[in-house]
């Protein structure tokens, strides 16, 4: 007898709404629902894949640990056992930092992977911390702080009622948006085109996207920030800036325009590849539209100028007067944000608080980079202890970070390791213990983090849609147990970092004058928050507390997780709105336009327009049917077009004598790998591609579908040196490489 139940889709940021078919404890179907709130129905091949993916049984069920060189199966119990006897020790002889914690990007595509790590790391105190932000989106995160105040105030597309949208490093027809959170994101660019609007897109690549686009822009990889810098001249040469209601709120406009004089487009164009003509036609169409904005992902992230980039972005957003205006660029308003404060200046944002051991980069946002984690693990440095344990939670950063096989050997020599991951992979068959997470059938779920990037304000819950197995633990049961265990608190009651954590939210909430719970008892509060978990009683506190709730009124009518749970499609919050001057925590309380930080960097900038790459040069791309590289491992979601190839221009393959489908050798500054090259006009001349996520053929994992296929680490062509230096951010994109045919062209 089969049933159905709702369940939001993470395995992508578009979070859409799921309707599975279950029988048993098994799912069997998955389709879009038609009645949620945001997501009306989309659904794509990922999500069509739900079930193949809950049910991959090479998924592990029980925990693994270490005994005489070998993982083996071992208790919930024994693990946590091994992982106080692991830790503890390596904090209490070396210090807090010689731990590192590793978060990777399907960390935040979970309840638990919102709540539980940040009490993780400020309990142990471990300033050594990597994230999947280093090697994605962190200069956004920077330049947010640097304007804005606040690195988490992104403001997004308002894709539904938009005029005319720039896309540049951006390929939503694959992604399903990012940092944008939008379900349909192809149908909402169709429907921009149906009523007349415009769609430019810049990118080296002829994407999916790039073919929907009125006009596509094959630009040189990694010369995004030059080219925004040069629409922004233009701005200013022919008098088409215009604050409109922005003009209150913003500094610094006179300054960034004598920033951009050597900026002008008959400058930038030879190191673009793009005719200064055209560069003038974006600037002028991109003032000239009814309401227009620039949305800027990670093709223009991962570039030596990431964070110069993602700044030009929001500056030509700002100068247009398309910041903060319906069919520009808003601000989201989540509803687990926290109690919006009185606008006014606030502590602003900081870079550089402290700095990794070795090659002293200065942390962004808390992080440090992720391409440092192998140098800080094996250097040694009169800079304090390497580190020497490392907890890892949904990360694989033997694939994910750049030099994999330095990496590689540098997890095999700590002192101990942990990994919270459903797969033994490349980074985890090094632990000394592996904790598994269920399925997420099996689990609860609420986007916390894409909520607060979503194009439509909205809020959604899906509690379990299968019960746990037997022997299975909740993810936010084993998080909350690593915490203890990890903090010298082992074998506490696990409710006990739940409980902590609401009581030092509420304690803080009431001593707040502008908070719906000023001047309130909180354990009385506490005693009124609904929940079968902990996760449920923090998220009904989130709501209470939060810009849609109203506190703990008796007869309140604002957002509480039981008016939630009536709501099993969600609840529409409405469109987004202006909001400034709210979201600005700048010190000046103001939109610091030209931030010191950004004057430090841009003569580095000008120097890139002497630059051109001698040979060829790398990018990465992605698929519609992956996202992160545990998706290899489901047999629906590779094969067809999903394949580890080379894409290289036909004109280049000639000139090199390489042939379509042949194996060619690729050579990087971290080192080689082979792959079948794709001769295709999908990427520029001067420019080949190559996916991310693969590289499944290391020993000692249980990946046995990926294994069959396994492609190569895009990511070992990079030793880790190139960096954008504002953020941290890996260069991944516009890198140098060398190509050999290895069958000769007859």
């Amino acid at each position: 007898m089969s049933r159905t139940a709702l369940r939001i889709c993470p395995l992508c940021e578009a979070t859409c709404g799921l309707t599975l078919t279950i029988e048993g404890s098994k799912v069997t179907g998955a389709r879009g629902d038609r009645e949620d709130v945001f997501s009306k129905g989309f659904i794509c091949p990922k999500g069509a894949s739900f079930g193949a993916v809950d049910g991959d049984p090479d998924r592990l069920r029980t925990p693994l640990v270490r005994r005489d060189g070998e993982l083996r199966e071992a208790t919930w119990a024994e693990a946590f056992d091994a992982v106080a006897a692991g830790i503890r020790p390596v904090v209490e002889r070396y210090g807090p930092h010689s731990v590192g914690i590793v978060l990777g990007n399907p960390n935040v595509h979970t309840v638990a992977g919102a709540l539980y790590p940040p009490v993780l790391v400020a309990g142990i105190g471990t300033r050594s911390l990597f994230t999947a932000s280093t090697v994605d989106q962190m200069p956004k995160h920077v330049s947010s702080g640097l304007l804005y105040g606040d690195a988490l105030a992104i403001p997004v597309p308002d894709l539904d009622h938009t005029d005319h949208l720039l896309l540049i490093g951006a390929n939503p027809l694959e992604s399903n948006g990012s940092l944008c959170t939008a379900p349909d994101f192809p149908g909402k660019l169709k429907a921009l085109k149906a009523r007349g609007g415009t769609l430019t897109v810049i990118d080296p690549r002829r994407t999916r996207t790039a073919r929907l686009a009125d006009r596509h822009l094959e630009i040189r990889p990694g010369t995004d920030a030059l080219l925004l810098a040069a629409m922004t001249y233009v701005l200013f040469e022919e008098g088409l800036v215009d604050l409109g209601e922005l003009a209150p709120h913003v500094e610094g406009v006179d300054e960034v325009r004598d920033a951009v004089r050597e900026f002008t487009p008959e400058a930038v164009a030879p190191a673009c590849d793009v005719d200064a003509g055209v560069i003038r036609a974006l600037a002028r169409e991109l003032a000239a539209a009814p309401t227009a904005s620039v949305y800027g992902r990670i093709g223009s992230c991962t570039v030596p100028f990431g964070t110069l980039g993602s700044w030009l972005v929001d500056v030509l957003n700002i100068l247009t007067g398309n910041l903060d205006r319906p069919g520009g660029a808003l601000f989201p308003l989540a509803a687990t944000d926290r109690t919006p404060r009185p606008a006014g200046p606030g502590r602003g944002f900081a870079l550089g608080r402290w700095h990794s051991r070795v090659s002293r980069y200065p942390e962004a946002k808390g992080e440090l980079p992720l391409s440092a984690l192998a140098e800080e693990i094996d250097t040694a440095t009169d800079e304090g202890e390497p580190i020497r344990a490392l907890i890892a939670v949904a990360a694989n950063p033997v694939l994910s970070a750049p030099d994999g096989d330095r990496l590689d050997k540098a997890l095999g020599a700590l002192d101990f390791m942990v990994s919270v991951d459903p797969y033994l992979n490349e980074t985890s068959r090094h632990a000394d213990v592996v904790l598994p997470p269920p399925p997420p059938s099996q689990s609860p779920h609420h986007d916390f983090a894409f909520n607060a990037l979503a194009v439509r304000n909205q809020v959604r819950y899906s509690p379990p849609a299968v019960p746990l197995e037997p022997g299975r633990m909740a993810e936010s049961e084993i998080l909350a147990r690593l915490v203890l265990a990890a903090t010298g608190m082992h074998g506490a009651d696990p409710s006990a970092v739940d409980d902590l954590v609401i009581a030092q939210t509420l304690g803080k909430a009431v001593k707040e004058t502008h908070s719906p719970v000023h001047g309130r008892d909180p354990q009385e509060l506490a005693t009124r928050l609904t929940g079968e978990t902990g996760v449920e009683r923090r998220l009904d506190l989130m709501l209470r507390l939060g810009p849609y709730g109203e506190g703990f009124g008796a007869d309140s009518e604002g957002l509480t997780l039981a008016r939630l749970l009536d709501h099993p499609h969600g609840i529409d919050l409405g469109p987004l709105a202006p909001r400034l001057p709210q979201p600005l925590k700048t010190r000046s309380g103001r939109i610091e336009l030209l931030p010191q930080p950004i004057v430090d960097d841009l003569p580095r900038l000008t120097a890139a327009l002497r630059e051109r790459p001698a040979g060829l040069v790398l990018v990465g791309r992605r698929h519609l049917r992956s996202n992160n590289s545990w998706m290899h491992n489901v047999p629906a979601l590779t094969g067809g077009t999903n394949r580890c190839t080379l894409h290289i221009h036909p004109e280049d393959a000639e000139r090199l004598g390489v042939r379509d489908g042949a194996p060619v050798r690729v050579k990087g500054a971290g080192g080689e790998v082979t792959a079948p090259a794709e001769v295709t006009e999908g990427v520029r001349r001067g420019v080949v591609s190559l996916p991310h996520g693969w590289g499944h053929d290391r020993p000692g994992t249980r990946l046995g579908h990926a294994a069959t296929d396994p492609g190569v680490n895009v990511n070992q062509l990079l030793d880790g040196s190139l960096l954008d230096p504002l953020s941290g951010n890996a260069v991944l994109n516009g890198v140098p490489v060398e190509i050999a045919a290895l069958v000769a062209t007859p």
